[in-house]
């Protein structure tokens, strides 16, 4: 009896084996794991006019590359390995620039332009069809477990030495502009400037492109002009009053 048992678990053993390797790499191969790669592909010729031709952002395309690797380490990751995924981002790292963490999640169309310097952290959510700059920060703040890096939604644009630090939560069609600090949450269709960044505009433009940084609002030029405005008043203001006291002085004269 017992022979029979060790007879057929010698059986059973290599096709359990074989059937979860089958299912690995079907499921490696399948269309969740390279579809998000070919709209990450995609974008790059919608949003960059740099891209000339396949062979040139194949080989030529840091942000592509950092994905390429942090989808692999992310699938990894998924799956209860550790240490593989880790080597995988720094590897990543240490070849484009950008440092992505295997537990961040990364939705599909992702298009991390120049990529130099971006860090997205453990927790970190990024939605689909985001556009992300150089230096771009997705960070934690403190040493809590559990959520302490922000999330994205869906089309954000996130501006060249933008940081976004902690738990927050970025609604759709965001625009972050460069060199902000957001550390609040920010509803759809909004956009943040400054440090700490501000809202400065509820409404998105649909006509705007993603690119058009420059048609963001400048706030501080605003209240610069603003308060010139009111000097020239008051000044104004003040050598009507002046006039006013020489004309009665002179009348008094006479």
């Amino acid at each position: 009896m017992q022979q029979s048992l060790d007879s057929i678990k010698k059986i059973e053993t290599p096709k359990t084996t074989n059937s979860t390797n089958t299912y690995l790499l079907k499921n490696l191969l399948s269309g969740v794991f390279f579809e998000p790669l070919l709209s990450d592909f995609r974008i790059i010729f919608e949003r960059d006019p740099a891209a000339r031709n396949w062979l040139e952002v194949v080989f030529c395309y840091p942000g592509l590359h950092a994905l390429c690797l942090h989808r692999l380490a992310h699938w990894l990751h998924c799956r209860g390995i550790g240490f593989i995924p880790r080597l995988i981002s720094h590897w990543g790292r240490f070849l484009t620039g950008i440092e992505i963490h295997p537990g961040a999640e990364i939705g599909k169309g992702v298009f991390i332009d120049h990529g130099m310097g971006v860090v997205i952290g453990e927790t970190a959510i990024v939605g689909d069809y985001t556009l992300i700059y150089q230096g771009v920060t997705l960070g934690g703040t403190g040493k809590d477990n559990g959520k302490r890096h922000p999330t994205l939604g869906k089309n954000v644009v996130v501006g060249a030495g933008a940081k976004v630090l902690g738990n927050l939560q970025i609604g759709d069609r965001v625009r972050i502009g460069a060199g902000s600090i957001v550390l609040r949450d920010v509803p759809s269709d909004c956009t943040v400037v400054g440090v700490p960044g501000r809202i400065i505009s509820r409404k998105g433009s649909a006509n705007l492109s993603p690119l058009d940084h420059g048609k963001l609002p400048d706030v501080e030029a605003s209240v610069i002009r603003s308060l010139l405005f009111r000097i020239e008043q008051l000044e104004q203001k003040l050598n009507n009053q002046q006039s006013l006291v020489l004309d009665k002085g002179q009348q008094t004269n006479d």
